[in-house]
């Protein structure tokens, strides 16, 4: 119980200088802010890439081609790949980007049959306004992804223009893959007219899948052997290897965006100990009596790391829940090459973020705890 009312008079120390506190809790709340924003980049670097047990699909794209811009395979080579054994359905698919390069904000237009749209992409797919009849009705229809929607504010029937391509929104579509909830989907004969080429002509890639997941690797090889002395060459790569090739960039911005954590956990360190030795600098005398009356040094250490957890704890949870709030509603993400990158927020993200700057915070007010534990009566007298 003692143990209990020397947190509760720890507390009541730090109200005693509120805007040092808030000061405080406002610099940690901003360091925690960017140590949850990096946090949400590798989550989505981690789910748009890493590979599982369960996988199925294939890119097939044009070999030595990066940029959907550059990447033009003859939409009748879909006919081989549904003869090839192991190919459970193939999707030709044009796709046109607002940007090529790495960027916060990019349109990817994905044109597919209508047939295809029906057998394959529906099943992967909910619905959360509008149908997918609505969208096969109008040539120029168009199923919009929700991260897609609601960054920019699109609702079924509203008109959207981007990359010089005006569509009508008949759908917006929720998906488990990044990729479709980022995607604006459209009737390949419209994007292939759009794009200055012919229905039945060339599309960007092929989407295949598998109906084996442990043969994935032999069905990509037999594809490319497959095509190898046409007079344009494939390379089929598991969509997460193809992801992860296409976003290089963003994996190392990704990477990059782990010493900013690393400096945000600094950040935390420097703020809780500078307003713990601050506040223990105004109390020397506070400190003094307390012993004097009989408190032991494990109490008056127990009391300023209770002043440190506090700090860091508000601060973190204002600063990780900011994160979240803004993550959640901005549908935050990064594009390159025609592929997504989300930035996830997530309840388990805010806990690690706060666990972390929480454990910080404890680090930071150790020695300044031990320090005044072992302050004499005398000595914290003479210092007033």
């Amino acid at each position: 119980m003692i143990w209990w009312r020397v947190a509760i008079l720890s507390l009541q120390m730090l109200a005693r200088n509120r805007l040092r506190a808030i000061l405080a809790i406002l610099g940690i709340g901003v360091a925690t802010f960017l140590l949850s924003a990096e946090r949400a980049v590798h989550a989505g670097v981690r789910d748009a890439t890493a590979a599982s047990a369960d996988d199925t699909r294939l890119i097939v794209y044009r070999a030595n081609r990066f940029c959907p811009f550059t990447s033009r395979i003859p939409e009748r080579y879909v006919d081989d790949l549904l003869k090839l054994e192991g190919v459970k359905s193939a999707i030709p698919m044009q796709i046109i980007v607002s940007n090529c390069r790495a960027s916060l904000d990019v349109v990817v237009f994905r044109g597919v049959r209508a047939e295809d749209a029906k057998a394959v992409l529906a099943p992967r797919m909910r619905v959360l306004e509008g149908s997918f009849d609505a969208f096969l009705a109008r040539g120029d229809g168009a199923l919009i992804g929700s991260a897609l929607a609601a960054r920019r504010g699109l609702r079924v029937g509203d008109r959207f223009t981007s990359a010089n391509i005006s569509v009508t929104v008949g759908g917006i579509v929720e998906s488990d893959g990044p990729q479709d909830r980022n995607a604006c989907y459209v009737q390949l004969p419209f994007l292939q007219s759009a794009a200055g080429g012919i229905q039945g002509g060339e599309v960007t890639q092929f989407e295949v899948e598998v109906a084996n997941a442990t043969k994935l690797t032999e069905v990509a090889k037999a594809i490319d052997k497959h095509f190898a002395a046409d007079r344009v060459p494939t390379s089929t790569r598991p969509e997460k290897a193809f992801v992860a090739r296409a976003a290089e960039d963003l994996v190392a911005i990704a990477e990059f965006a782990g010493w900013l954590g690393i400096g945000a956990l600094v950040a935390v360190f420097v703020l809780v100990a500078n307003a713990i030795v601050l506040s223990l600098d105004a109390r020397t005398r506070d400190i003094a009596i307390l012993q004097s009356v009989g408190f032991r040094a494990q109490l008056i250490a127990w009391s300023v790391v209770v002043e440190s957890l506090a700090i860091a704890f508000s601060g973190s949870l204002l600063g990780a829940g900011a994160a979240y709030a803004s993550l959640s509603f901005g549908q935050f993400g990064l594009g390159a090459e025609g592929v997504n990158v989300e930035f996830q927020a997530s309840l388990p993200m805010l806990g690690l973020s706060v666990t972390a700057a929480c454990a910080v915070g404890v680090l930071a007010g150790f020695v300044p705890a031990l320090t005044a534990s072992r302050r004499s009566i005398v000595e914290g007298m003479k210092g007033v």
